[in-house]
């Protein structure tokens, strides 16, 4: 074996094969892609092919499609997500072979230790605050290593291995594995109430856990903070190392001023305590993304990079894979259509994304089509998608998405359908199964909408089909590509 980048983990010599269980996950196909480059042996499983597990492929990894005892054979370590079962026939091959087996968060600790690590956290803008960090380091010539739980799309992929000491990537607090992480520089954008299972229905007990998480910064690390998070602020005194804020206020060590929204971008002039002073350009819409965009400034800034790639880099930034992607104008046999596509689950999200929408399209009715994610998120933020969900002029509500979850007692999307029409704003629509809703949407189209597939089940991949075939929606629904 042969690895190749500097920054590798000299105490992983005697690791060769990796094996990832759900290889085909953003977050976990991330990190077999830069340790595949770092010279390992990568192999892996999921339940079905993706883009991810052909890119994968291509580059070298050994992929399976199905979980199966033998596919761990010859591998050194196991690495699995936590939307992976316990009793997985892989895992338990594993643990019979002693074969260590461990969590995402604890291979990208390993990838971080020796590395200038700068971690993202957070409830909502992670995955658009990581990739804002990581083109405005390549941008200014800093060559970081990224790991995002989304397509970057200016450099076609989610990871990268670079050749500089920085590691940029996502924190994740979904399973508290982002306890693992040992970063110089910690960000938080926000924290809401989301993933209760893991904290056992204690929001004290996630609060806690952000607390652990910044408190894994060195004495001498950063954290960054949203200063225009209440409860963010609230956690303040009790994180205990060198903090920066940014916000929208003016007591925030970095602010944003005189913020404009146009199509598709954002105008604003950043302010800090330290003398800063310049004009920013952001290639996104959306008030949420001017937050997430200080946030990387912020960051950049303490980092010593120069203003001017700063700003180049927001400037060019090009967006990611599903975070309000555009994908273009359709003819549905009764006029033309806007398609955008957004992965957002959570009422935060898609509150945001709707108010978006509004500020880019204001003449054009908004048609969304919501896919719930997880039982439990729809059990426990459920009035908060009903008044949310109210707002959009048309509402097409597919059945919930599991993502490894068993039904819950009395949630389901019909159940989120009659509590919409209850409250008397729209009429909703039920569609039992994604592979409909192509012909759907060719009932309720009309000229000039603004059609928005929204969350982070498999909608997605009919968003895409759409885009791909170019073909208009009654066409989708009577060639049968509608799965």
């Amino acid at each position: 074996m042969t690895v190749q980048a500097s920054y590798a983990v000299p105490e992983m010599r005697r690791i060769k094969c990796i094996h990832f269980i759900g290889i085909g996950g953003a977050g976990m196909g991330g990190i077999a892609e830069v340790l595949l480059n770092e010279g390992y042996q990568i192999s892996g499983s999921d339940l079905q092919a993706s883009a991810m597990t052909a890119r994968l492929q291509k580059k070298g990894a050994r992929v399976f499609i199905g979980h199966q005892q033998d596919n761990i054979q010859g591998v050194d370590v196991v690495v699995v997500s936590s939307a992976i079962d316990p009793e997985n026939p892989e895992i338990q091959a594993a643990r019979a072979k002693r074969i260590p087996v461990i969590r995402r968060a604890e291979m990208l600790a390993e990838l971080m230790r020796f590395r200038h690590g700068i971690a993202v956290a957070g409830t909502h803008g992670k995955t658009t605050t990581t990739s804002l960090l990581a083109t405005i380091f390549a941008h200014a010539g800093k060559d970081p290593t990224f790991v995002i739980g989304g397509l970057l799309n200016s450099a076609g992929t989610n990871a990268r291995l670079g050749s500089s000491r920085y590691l940029i990537a996502e924190a994740d607090e979904s399973d508290a594995s982002f306890l693992h992480l040992q970063p110089m520089v910690s960000v938080v954008t926000n924290i809401e109430a989301d993933h209760m299972g893991t904290y056992e229905g204690d929001f004290q007990r996630m609060l806690d856990t952000y607390i652990d998480f910044l408190h894994n910064l060195p004495f001498y690390g950063l954290a960054v903070v949203c200063g225009d998070d209440p409860v963010v602020m609230d956690l303040l005194p009790r994180i205990g190392r060198q903090t920066l804020t940014y916000g929208f206020s003016e007591q925030r060590d970095v602010r944003a001023t005189d913020v404009r929204h146009g199509f598709n971008h954002s105008l604003f002039r950043v302010q800090t305590n330290n003398g800063h002073d310049f004009e920013v350009r952001l290639g996104l819409p959306g008030k949420h993304n001017v937050l997430n965009a200080l946030a990387a400034i912020t960051v950049a800034l303490e980092e010593g990079l120069e203003q001017q790639a700063i700003v180049e880099a927001l400037s060019s930034f090009e967006g990611i894979g599903r975070r309000f992607e555009y994908l273009g104008e359709y003819d549905t046999g009764k006029g033309k259509a806007i398609l955008v596509d957004d992965y957002g689950h959570h009422p935060t999200e898609v509150e945001a994304t709707i108010a978006t929408a509004r500020s880019n399209w204001p003449d054009r009715r908004l048609v969304m089509a919501y896919q719930p994610h997880r039982y439990t998120r729809t059990r426990d933020l459920y009035e908060d998608f009903v008044r949310v969900l109210s707002q959009v002029d048309v509402l097409l509500l597919l059945e919930i998405y599991p993502a490894g979850e068993a039904p819950v007692e009395g949630v389901d999307s019909k159940s989120l359908c009659r509590s919409i029409r209850q409250r008397g704003q729209i009429e909703p629509v039920y569609v039992a199964d994604v592979g409909e809703l192509p012909g759907v949407l060719a009932d309720v189209i009309e000229d000039n909408d603004l059609v928005m597939t929204q969350g982070a089940g498999n909608i997605g991949n009919l968003a895409k089909r759409l885009q791909s075939l170019q073909l208009n929606i009654s066409q989708m629904q009577t060639s049968g590509e509608s799965n």
